[in-house]
C-alpha cells in the first residue's frame, strides 16, 4: 500500500475483478472498456439504480402507508398480477391470491438477484465468466461453482491428470463467498523465448495485428508514460502478481494442507498484520506517492480504515485512465504464437478435481461446452454397451481463429405461422448407426425445405450419457452431444438451416436432470443439495431423475445462462420447454386433476419453478425480441401464454397434448364408424381463448419412440397383403391418415408440428438400442428410400407437401379462429371456414353424399383447391374436374344465409376457396 506501482495503476483502471475479466467479448477481441449501457429490458435495473432508489422508494412507501394510500414504482406501472383472470372473466379468489403472492415473491427474488448481479442480463450471461475462457494475458481462466468443495483444480491430459501440476501452483485464487472457484492456467513459454517484462502483458488471440506489433519497445512506452502521465516514483512494477496469493492458497487449502480448522495455525488479526507490513517496508525508498495510514478509532474491527490524504484523493480521481499507453503494450496473435503454446491446448481432455470433506472427487465441469460420455466406435458412430458406463470427460474446444467456424447466414425473419419439422439427429440416417450433424445437414435439411416446413425442432441434441433415453436425461446442459459431432459441426447445421430459411428450435429439458454422479450434476461437489433439492423433493417420483432447486439464485444463474447460451453461441431461434408439469408440481404432474382452479394453486404447486419460467420468458424476450418459446404442459396451466405483466408465464405457444392422444386412442380402441365428430372438434380446438397460441400435431416422437406406435403403423401395421380385404384396408388407412393430418393442421392454432418421417407415413416405429433389443440399431433410423419408389409413401409425401403449400400460399394458420358451423355426428361430417377457405370432412366409413349442403358466409363461386382423394395422393379420384367449381345457393344452412351443395364421398376431405363474390 505504500507504493502504487505503474502496473497496479494500470490494473486499477483497466482490469476488472476476476469474475468479470474474462468475458467472451474480451476473449474474442482482446480487452475493451465496459461502460454502463442502456438496455431494452423493462424489468431489468442496474444494481446502482436499485440501491440509489431503494431508500427513497421505501421512505415514499412509508409516507403513502401513513396516508392510507398504496404506492407504485415505475417498474410496477402496467403490471396487474391478476390481469389475465380479469380479461378471461375468471373469478377465483384462491387463485387470484396465489397470483398476487407469486408476484410479490418475484419482486423479492429480483431484489436478491440485484444484490449479486448488475441486472438480469448479467444474471443470464454466466457463460461469459464461468467455464473455460481464453484471457488476453496469455492464459486460460477457469471458473466453477462448487460451494461444498474446499479445494478445486483442473486435471487432464495436458497436466498428467494431476490436481496440483499446472493448476494451484500457477495461480489458484480459491473461492468467493458464494462458492465460485477461480483457476488460472498460464500459457507455456516456448523454449528459447524470454518471459514478458510486464505481468499484465496482453495478447490479442484473434487478430494478427494491433498496436503491440508496431515496433515500440516496452522501455519507450514506460518513458513516455512517466514523462506525460505518472508522478515521480510511480514507475515500479511487479513481476508476477499471482505468485504470493497462489503460494498462500496452496499452503492453506491445497491437497496437502491441514484438513481441519484445528490444524490451521491462527491467522494474525488485522492490526498485527498491518504492523508487520509497516515494519517490513520501513526502509523502502521515499517517493512522491500518496500518504497512506490507518485510522484506529479504538473499535475492535478486523479491517482497519485506510486513510488517503484528501488532496491526493482528488488528484487521483481527476486522472483519466492511461488507456493509450496500455494499448501500446498489447501484442497480436503472431506474437502470441511465436512466444507461447497454450496452457490447455485445443482438444485437451479434462475434468474438475474437488477436495471435499468426504474426500477427493473428479467431475465433468458443469459449464463444459463439449463432453465425451465414453469411447465411441468412430466408424459406426455407436457406443458399445460396456462403454456407455465409462468415465466421461470434457474437451477443451478452442480452435484457432483460422479454423473456427464463421457464420455465413443471418437468422430468418419470424414467420406469421410455424410449420415445425421435429427431428432427432442420431436416427436421421438410413443406416443402422448414429448419424452425425454433418450428415443431417447434407441429407435432411434439403428434404425439410422441399417438404415445405419453415422450422426444425431438434430433440436429444444436448449432451446425455445414455443414448436410449432419447436425450431427455441430460447430463451437460451447455454441451452439444459429441455423438453427433463437434460444436462447430452443430453451428454449421444451424447456419445452413438459416440459409434455407428454416428456424431452429431446441427441445430444452430444464424440468429434471440425469441422476448420474460421474457425469452430470448429481452430487456435483459432494453435497446433495448443490443443484437439486435434497430428500424426496429432489427425486422425480417415477422417472428416477433429479429435480432442480429453482429457488436458489445460483441454480437460476445456471439455468437462465444456459438458455441464453444456446441463442448467443449457436444462434438458435427458440425453445420448447419439455414437460413443464414435472417441474411445476411437487407430484411431478402425476395426480388426478379435477378441472377446478384449486389444482393450480394448492400445496403441490412449486412456486419457485413458476418464478423461474417467468424470469426465463422475460429475459429471453427482452434480450432476443424474435425468440419463440413453447410450453409443453399436460395440465393446461392457466396463463401459460399470457404476458408476465398480467400474471401469465409469458410463452408464445403451448402444445395441445390432448390431440395426439385422441387420435391414438381412436385408432387403437374405437371403430371408425363409432367416432364422435363433436369429441374430435372439441379436442382439436382446445381452449378457444388461447386458440391463436396453440401448437397442434397429429403425432410427434412420443407416439413412435421406444415401444409406441406411429399412426401409420396403427393403420397399416396389421395388414396382410395376401388377405382378400387388404386393398380396402389400405384405402381406409390412406384416407384416414390424410384426413387426420389435414383437420389437425387447419382447424386451430398458428403452429403445426410433424415428426421426422411422419410426413410420408413411416411404416416402422423408432426403437433406440438397449438391452431389451440386444442394443440393435435396426429401428433407430429412417427409411428415406421409400420416397424414391412410387407407391404409398411417395403419395403421402406429395399430399403433405401440398398441405404445407396451402398454408404458405393462403396463410391458413395465420388467420383468425375458424367459424366451425357444421358438426354432425350422424352423417359424420365436419365443416368450417377460415377466412375465404371452406374445409369439409366426411369421416363416414360407408356413406357418400351426392349433394351435401354446408353453409358459407359469402355468396359466390368456390373452387376446389385441395382434395384428399386425388389419385396423385393415392386416392380414387372420385370427384371429376367439372365439379371443381361450385356456386352458392341462396338458402339458410348452418345458420348462414348461403350454402354449397358439394359431392362428398366417404372418408374424404376437401378444401374450397372463394374465388369470386356474387352481390345479391
Amino acid at each position: 500500500m505504500a507504493s502504487l506501482s505503474l502496473q497496479s495503476r494500470l490494473c486499477f483502471y483497466s482490469a476488472p475483478s476476476a469474475l468479470h475479466s474474462n468475458s467472451r467479448h474480451r476473449r474474442r477481441h482482446g480487452f475493451s472498456i465496459q461502460f454502463p449501457r442502456k438496455t431494452d429490458l423493462k424489468t431489468v435495473c442496474s444494481a446502482a439504480e436499485h440501491s440509489q432508489q431503494q431508500p427513497q422508494q421505501s421512505s415514499e412507501k412509508q409516507a403513502m402507508r401513513k396516508k392510507g394510500k398504496g404506492s407504485t414504482t415505475d417498474a410496477d406501472k402496467g403490471v396487474d398480477p391478476v390481469g389475465f383472470l380479469t380479461k378471461l372473466g375468471i373469478s377465483h379468489k384462491a387463485f387470484a391470491q396465489f397470483l398476487r403472492e407469486r408476484h410479490k415473491a418475484l419482486k423479492d427474488l429480483k431484489d436478491e438477484i440485484f444484490n449479486r448481479h448488475l441486472n438480469l442480463k448479467e444474471m443470464a450471461s454466466g457463460f461469459e465468466i464461468l467455464g473455460m475462457h481464453r484471457h488476453v494475458e496469455h492464459r486460460v481462466d477457469y471458473m466453477e461453482w462448487a460451494p461444498g468443495a474446499r479445494y478445486c483444480a483442473i486435471v487432464g491430459d495436458f497436466n498428467g491428470w494431476s490436481p496440483t501440476e499446472n493448476c494451484a501452483r500457477e495461480g489458484h485464487f480459491g473461492h468467493d463467498d458464494y462458492g465460485y472457484w477461480f483457476i488460472i492456467l498460464e500459457d507455456k513459454l516456448k523454449e528459447g523465448e524470454k518471459p514478458d517484462e510486464l505481468y499484465f502483458q496482453q495478447y490479442n488471440y484473434v487478430d494478427d495485428y494491433d498496436k503491440g506489433d508496431s515496433g515500440i519497445t516496452v522501455e519507450e512506452i514506460f518513458k513516455k508514460a512517466n514523462d506525460e502521465y505518472w508522478e515521480p516514483g510511480e514507475d515500479r512494477f511487479l513481476k508476477n502478481r499471482f505468485e504470493l496469493p497462489a503460494k498462500l492458497y496452496e499452503q492453506w487449502f491445497g491437497p496437502n494442507s491441514p484438513q481441519t480448522y484445528e490444524e490451521l495455525e491462527p491467522i494474525p488479526d488485522a492490526e498485527t498484520r498491518y504492523k508487520a507490513w509497516k515494519e517490513q517496508h520501513k526502509d523502502d525508498p521515499p517517493g512522491n506517492l500518496p500518504p497512506f495510514d490507518v485510522i484506529d478509532n479504538g473499535k475492535e474491527y478486523d479491517i482497519y480504515n485506510v486513510f488517503i490524504d484528501p488532496p491526493w484523493r482528488e488528484k487521483f480521481r481527476a486522472k483519466k485512465p492511461p488507456i493509450p499507453y496500455w494499448l501500446e503494450t498489447r501484442k497480436g496473435r503472431k506474437a502470441w504464437l511465436k512466444k507461447y503454446s497454450p496452457g490447455i491446448p485445443h482438444g485437451s481432455r479434462y475434468r474438475v478435481y474437488f477436495n471435499t470433506p468426504n474426500g477427493p472427487l473428479e467431475r465433468v465441469p458443469a459449464w463444459a461446452t463439449y463432453v465425451k460420455p465414453g469411447e465411441v466406435n468412430e466408424e459406426l458412430r455407436t457406443w458399445p454397451p460396456d462403454a456407455e458406463g465409462s468415465q466421461a470427460y470434457a474437451i477443451h474446444w478452442e480452435p484457432p481463429p483460422e479454423s473456427a467456424y464463421k457464420w455465413k447466414h443471418s437468422r430468418p425473419n419470424k414467420p406469421r405461422s410455424l410449420r415445425i419439422y421435429e427431428c432427432h439427429v442420431g436416427i436421421s440416417g438410413s443406416e443402422p448407426k448414429i448419424s452425425s450433424f454433418n450428415e443431417f445437414t447434407k441429407n435432411v435439411l434439403p428434404h425439410v425445405k422441399n417438404a415445405g416446413y419453415n422450422a426444425i425442432q431438434l430433440i436429444g441434441v444436448i449432451e446425455h450419457k445414455d443414448y436410449y433415453t432419447v436425450g431427455y436425461r441430460v447430463t451437460n446442459l451447455f454441451a452439444v452431444s459429441s455423438r453427433f459431432g463437434t460444436p462447430d459441426d452443430f453451428k454449421r447445421l444451424v447456419d445452413e438451416a438459416h440459409g434455407l430459411g428454416l428456424l431452429v428450435f431446441l427441445d430444452i429439458v430444464h424440468s429434471y436432470s440425469a441422476p448420474d454422479e460421474m457425469v452430470g450434476l448429481s452430487l456435483f461437489d459432494g453435497s446433495n443439495d448443490c443443484y437439486f433439492h435434497s430428500g424426496k423433493r429432489g427425486q422425480h417420483k417415477y422417472w428416477g431423475t433429479r429435480m432442480f432447486k429453482y429457488g436458489d439464485p445460483d441454480v437460476l444463474h445456471y439455468l437462465l445462462s444456459n438458455l441464453n447460451w444456446w441463442v448467443v453461441e449457436y444462434h438458435t431461434d427458440g425453445f420448447q420447454f419439455h414437460s413443464l408439469s414435472s417441474m411445476m408440481y411437487t407430484h411431478n404432474g402425476f395426480a388426478s386433476f379435477t378441472g377446478d382452479m384449486e389444482d393450480y394453486c394448492n400445496q403441490y404447486v412449486d412456486r419457485d419453478a413458476l418464478l423461474y419460467l417467468i424470469l426465463a420468458n422475460d429475459i429471453l424476450h427482452a434480450l432476443h425480441p424474435n425468440i419463440i418459446t413453447i410450453a409443453e404442459d399436460a395440465t393446461s396451466y392457466p396463463g401459460l401464454c399470457e404476458p408476465t405483466s398480467q400474471g401469465g408465464l409469458g410463452f408464445d405457444y403451448y402444445v395441445n397434448l390432448s390431440v395426439p392422444e385422441m387420435w391414438s386412442s381412436l385408432l387403437e380402441n374405437t371403430p371408425d364408424q363409432d367416432w364422435s365428430m363433436s369429441k374430435i372438434v372439441g379436442t382439436l380446438i382446445g381452449n378457444r381463448c388461447y386458440a391463436d397460441k396453440m401448437l397442434v400435431y397429429a403425432e410427434n416422437h412420443n407416439q413412435s419412440i421406444s415401444g409406441g406406435k406411429s399412426l401409420a403403423e396403427m393403420l397399416f401395421g396389421q395388414i396382410n397383403e395376401h388377405s382378400p380385404d387388404s386393398k380396402d384396408l389400405i384405402l381406409k388407412g390412406c384416407s384416414l391418415y390424410r384426413m387426420t393430418r389435414l383437420i389437425t393442421f387447419t382447424i386451430c392454432g398458428r403452429a403445426f408440428l410433424s415428426f421426422m418421417g411422419n410426413e410420408f407415413g413411416h411404416p416402422k416405429r423408432v426403437e433406440f438400442p438397449m438391452s431389451s433389443n440386444n442394443f440393435s440399431y435396426a429401428l433407430a433410423m429412417r427409411r428415406w428410400e421409400l420416397l424414391e419408389a412410387e407407391g404409398l409413401h411417395r403419395d403421402f409425401f406429395s399430399f403433405d407437401k401440398d398441405m404445407m403449400k396451402l398454408d404458405e400460399k393462403e396463410g391458413v394458420l395465420s388467420r383468425s379462429f375458424p367459424n366451425i358451423h357444421h358438426v354432425n355426428d350422424s352423417t359424420m361430417v365436419i365443416s368450417y371456414m377460415r377466412g375465404p377457405l371452406l374445409f369439409i370432412y366426411n369421416f363416414h366409413p360407408t356413406d357418400s353424399y351426392e349433394k351435401y349442403q354446408v353453409g358459407v358466409e359469402e355468396a359466390g363461386e368456390y373452387q376446389l383447391i385441395l382434395n384428399t382423394d386425388e389419385k396423385e395422393y393415392g386416392g380414387q379420384g372420385l370427384i371429376g374436374c367439372d365439379q371443381y367449381i361450385q356456386r352458392t345457393i341462396s338458402r339458410r344452412v348452418d345458420g348462414l344465409r348461403n350454402c354449397l351443395e358439394v359431392p362428398l364421398p366417404n372418408r374424404i376431405a376437401q378444401v374450397y376457396k372463394l374465388k369470386r363474390i356474387l352481390r345479391i
